[in-house]
């Protein structure tokens, strides 16, 4: 089955080379499109997945957001004009959502933001399965006028990468860290700033603390800001943080990726000859 996936973010990078990495130990093989954003084209080289960059994020306006959304879905009903795949995937994409719909290509969203209204308004009710946490109420993606079949899991989305991921270093375990990243103000949901930086500078007498800046990757005088994400890796405190994440998470993180496989590989299996999922 040849599959879809498209990612906005880095997060939804991470998230879809993780699919990508256990579904295609099954035979099936992948399109990874994303758009030019602060994390996409950088993380999408770390982890060694190829996706093919369509559109940029444009948050300056309302205006300029729904003028790069229209040139994404033109850029991928040309991508497909000859050949749709035969599955969409993704974490909430808008603009695969709309395509898919149109070129009755049968779509799944994994669903962890009940907060993003406008993103939800515009994916949920074109999706025909979403798989979500158990943490998440059932009657959060019903409220979206939902016509989708609802898979949920035991466990967060996190998880689907975090189990890879090996520290290259030991770790500094003396100090207490404290890692914060900064609010995500450019977001469509995002109604008030949250000035999280000012935390992270009180929050110093404390431990020491590591500030995941989003956007700007600047100095900031007794935080460590990491400048790339290779560095977010090799950052001694930050390794430790998902050390212990992992150590005393085991059974959960064993859950989670087991839950969300599960979930897309008994999808999968709804599928006939020809690879096309019977709804």
């Amino acid at each position: 089955m040849k599959i879809w996936y498209d990612a906005c973010t880095g997060k939804h990078i991470r998230y879809g080379a993780a699919i990508a990495k256990s579904l295609r130990q099954l035979g099936h093989t992948f399109i990874l499109t994303t758009r030019r954003h602060p994390d996409t084209l950088t993380l999408a080289e770390i982890l060694g997945e190829e996706f093919l960059p369509v559109g940029r994020y444009s948050p300056k306006s309302l205006l300029t957001r729904t003028r790069e959304s229209a040139a994404r879905q033109l850029f991928f009903c040309k991508l497909f004009r000859k050949e749709s795949p035969d599955l969409a995937i993704s974490h909430g994409s808008v603009d695969q959502c709309r395509v898919a719909f149109g070129l009755q290509i049968p779509t799944i969203l994994t669903f962890d933001a009940p907060h993003a209204d406008a993103v939800n308004r515009l994916t949920i009710p074109l999706a025909d399965y979403v798989i979500f946490s158990k943490a998440i109420p059932k009657r959060t993606i019903v409220g979206y006028n939902a016509k989708c079949r609802m898979i949920s899991f035991d466990g967060v989305d996190e998880a689907a990468w975090i189990k890879d991921l090996t520290p290259a270093t030991d770790y500094d375990r003396e100090e207490p860290l404290i890692v914060i990243r900064q609010f995500e103000e450019k977001a469509v949901y995002a109604q008030e700033r949250l000035d999280l930086l000012h935390l992270a500078r009180r929050l110093t007498r404390l431990g020491r603390v590591i500030f995941l800046s989003r956007y700007q990757r600047k100095n900031v005088k007794g935080l460590i800001v990491p400048k790339t994400f290779d560095a977010w890796t090799k950052v001694t405190s930050f390794g430790f943080f998902f050390n212990c994440f992992l150590y005393t998470s085991k059974s959960r993180v064993k859950s989670s990726l087991t839950g969300i496989n599960s979930s897309l590989i008994s999808i999968l299996s709804l599928s006939n000859c020809q690879g096309t999922i019977l709804l």
